[in-house]
């Protein structure tokens, strides 16, 4: 026999021992999950739901309970077993401890931001007088628990800069309480909000109350798993009880309808955008607030477009709009003349897509998507252009508000090895100038970030964005996280990050392509990843997957992917159509049971994504890749390693959705490969969520691709 074919058979054998040896390493004992005979009925379609039970509130079903508390014994011992845990959260925490800002407002002159020092569960709420001047703190929500669960959600601040409504969450839960904070005297005024979420703060002009929208308080043990239907919108008068509170606008008639109020900024009207789900289509009803007796009139009567509210001259509205242009244009409709025929184009549509616009200092602040990077352009009310932001490299911008009378404004810029960096900007000089600029722990020089572009399978150029540590080889052998969401006209955009920065530390490729269904390239994009088109977005994402393998920077046994939300769900379609595909799974807070997430808290809002159960044709393509059903029609299979994270409180995508996929994915693998649920207690869907949670989830995710890929981080050890 020849040398070369004896280390042939050498190296072979040693492989097949290590995966032997990997196998009986993870072989785990899940604990037993009872299924129940339950079926619906679908458009004559018999579906079966043996795990139905599991959607009863874990705080209220004692069986839950204990469902949940088994299989977080058997996922901790599982993390706790691995060597490197420890230090991962270690280096994870040592990276973590930077100062972080917020991008600062500008208030009748004060300036208001949040800054954590470093390792704070929550950020802290600042404000200066003056911009060179010493920092006062307003509120500390790390004094409101022990456990840092609760947090400051929103802010809004009066005209006058005297009053502060903030709004309280509690345990990661969308619901908002507000209360008001005297900012002179440092004070809290009696009034308490509840019910609310999805809603503004909008104060009037004489800083004596706001309006608001809530929903009817949900009948007891229902807080967060009911509907939300029905919400109204109230004026609510400072010193007065929640009880007293004026009821402006309702549509009984309309349940699904909500609300977001906003007051002009000369105080002259409230502006209505009222929304039915996810889709930027909105009517536009305004009021105008010198008539007290006066009901809100519709402006824009049709879910049809986009009309976001971005100031007004008087009875000249400015709206942001994908009217006649699916990138987004800028135009301008007159109360007096309010057909579409008067409509007038400020700033056109162009081959970017528009995702943001701001009016500040007379002056539009436009950012738009080049390939998914930040370009930002200044128009002035004529729709002139008068200058392009200089933005430090290619990257992320957010930022840009301010009133009218401002001559300054502040952004904050960030790409993948880029920490973010807020700059104050000159409206006048258009000069940029550094505010505050985040100092890390690691040599940006030693990473490099490209774009590529890559074919889906039908032939669409989709393009991504590949991260690593400079001299890696192309050898197939590098650990890869693909991460993805794919929707509901989001955009991924290049931003740092401190978990995916200590990937990339430990020899990680971190690679992110941007889907259909997300806004990248406008409307016509998003479109083609919805409803009957959602399965573009898999398809994307598999390519990508594939592209990946095909370059030679990983294979399928060091490929990972990873997503949260709708991403989580593109991690299960994608894992349950092709499991020989990836290596390990991350799906976070994903939306499972694609025939039942319209039935639960926000769920009915995401039909314009998803589609509808109750329409024939979509419930056949909701079906055909729903997670969780294909796991139960296909029966046991091999499928990769899977760790899903949720929250016991999540009342966005509630946990029923990865409750019911991780029973299914136990009971149908058919391999070795560990399938865990880590269930975190007091969280919810990621909003509010304290830095040491945050720490201990990030560090137990990359252990457990530590683990499964078989990585070997140097810097570990």
């Amino acid at each position: 026999m020849s040398p070369i074919l004896c280390r042939t058979l050498a190296a072979m054998l040693a492989w097949t021992m290590t995966a032997v040896f990997l196998a009986a390493q993870i072989k785990i004992h899940y604990p037993e999950t009872k299924q129940v005979e339950h079926y619906d009925t679908y458009h004559g379609i018999k579906v079966a739901d043996p795990y139905r039970w599991l959607e009863e509130d874990v705080r209220k079903s004692p069986a839950v309970a204990a469902w949940v508390e088994a299989q977080n014994k058997v996922t901790f011992a599982f993390l706790e077993s691995i060597p490197e845990r420890k230090a991962i959260r270690e280096r994870l925490t040592q990276l973590w401890n930077f100062e972080k800002y917020t991008t600062p407002f500008k208030v009748a002159g004060r300036y208001f931001y949040q800054r954590n020092d470093g390792l704070q569960n929550q950020y802290v709420l600042y404000m200066l007088d003056k911009l060179d001047g010493s920092p006062r703190m307003l509120l500390d929500p790390n004094t409101w628990s022990k456990d840092g669960t609760v947090a400051l959600a929103d802010i809004e601040v009066s005209p006058s800069g005297r009053y502060l409504a903030y709004g309280v969450q509690e345990a990661g839960s969308d619901w908002r309480t507000w209360k008001i904070l005297d900012i002179d005297t440092g004070r809290n005024l009696e009034d308490t909000i509840k019910w609310t979420k999805f809603t503004h703060i909008a104060w009037t002009a004489d800083n004596r109350g706001f309006f608001y929208s809530r929903f009817d308080e949900p009948k007891p043990g229902q807080e967060y798993q009911s509907l939300n239907l029905n919400q109204k919108v109230y004026y609510h008068r400072l010193g007065t009880s929640q009880s007293e509170d004026i009821l402006v606008y309702a549509r009984p008639d309309q349940p699904e309808w909500g609300f977001i109020p906003e007051v002009t900024e000369d105080g002259r009207y409230l502006v209505l955008t009222i929304y039915k789900g996810t889709d930027d289509k909105y009517r536009i009803y305004y009021k105008d607030l010198t008539e007290p007796y006066g009901l809100p009139v519709p402006l824009i009567d049709q879910f049809e477009n986009e009309y976001t509210f971005l100031g007004n001259d008087g009875p000249i509205f400015y709206f942001k709009t994908d009217l006649h242009a699916s990138r987004g244009r800028i135009i301008a409709i007159d109360l007096r003349k309010p057909q579409p025929q008067n409509y007038r184009e400020i700033v056109p549509q162009t081959e970017h897509a528009m995702t943001t616009a701001s009016l500040v200092g007379n002056l539009f602040i436009i950012t738009y998507l080049q390939d998914a990077k930040s370009l930002v352009r200044i128009h002035d009310t004529s729709g002139r252009h008068v200058r392009d932001v200089e933005l430090p490299g290619i990257g992320s911008v957010t930022g840009f508000t301010g009133k009218r009378s401002d001559t300054e404004t502040f952004y904050t810029f960030s790409s993948f090895a880029t920490p973010p960096t807020i700059f104050h900007y000159d409206l006048i000089t258009g000069k940029s100038t550094v505010f505050r600029q985040a100092r890390v722990d690691f040599r940006p020089q030693d990473y490099e970030v490209q774009q590529v572009f890559y074919h889906s399978k039908d032939g669409t150029r989709v393009p991504m964005f590949i991260a690593h540590k400079k001299g890696i080889k192309l050898d197939s052998n590098n650990p890869t996280l693909l991460y993805g969401y794919g929707g509901f006209n989001i955009s991924l955009t290049p931003s740092f990050s401190i978990s995916r920065l200590l990937w990339m530390e430990m020899g990680g490729v971190f690679a992110m392509p941007n889907l259909r269904g997300g806004g990248e390239y406008g409307e016509e994009w998003h479109r083609a990843g919805t409803k009957l088109n959602k399965q573009n977005v898999f398809d994307d994402f598999i390519a990508a997957a594939e592209w990946l393998i095909a370059n030679k920077y990983t294979r399928p046994e060091k490929l990972a992917i990873q997503g949260g939300s709708n991403g989580g769900l593109l991690v299960g379609a994608c894992m349950t159509q092709r499991p020989d595909l990836f290596g390990a799974c991350l799906p976070a807070v994903g939306v499972m049971d694609m025939l039942r997430f319209h039935k639960f808290t926000a769920g009915r809002y995401w039909v314009d994504d998803y589609g509808s159960p109750d329409n024939p044709e979509e419930f056949k393509a909701l079906y055909a890749y729903s997670p969780y059903h294909v796991l139960l029609r296909r029966g046991k299979r091999t499928y990769p390693a899977t760790l899903i994270t949720t929250a016991d409180t999540d009342d966005r995508v509630v946990p029923a959705h990865s409750f019911k996929f991780a029973a299914a994915l136990q009971a149908m693998q058919a391999g070795n490969a560990p399938v865990l649920i880590r269930i975190e207690t007091r969280a919810g869907h990621g909003a509010g969520k304290p830095t040491s949670k945050l720490i201990e989830e990030i560090a137990d995710q990359w252990a457990f691709l530590v683990k499964v890929l078989d990585m070997r981080p140097a810097n570990l050890r």
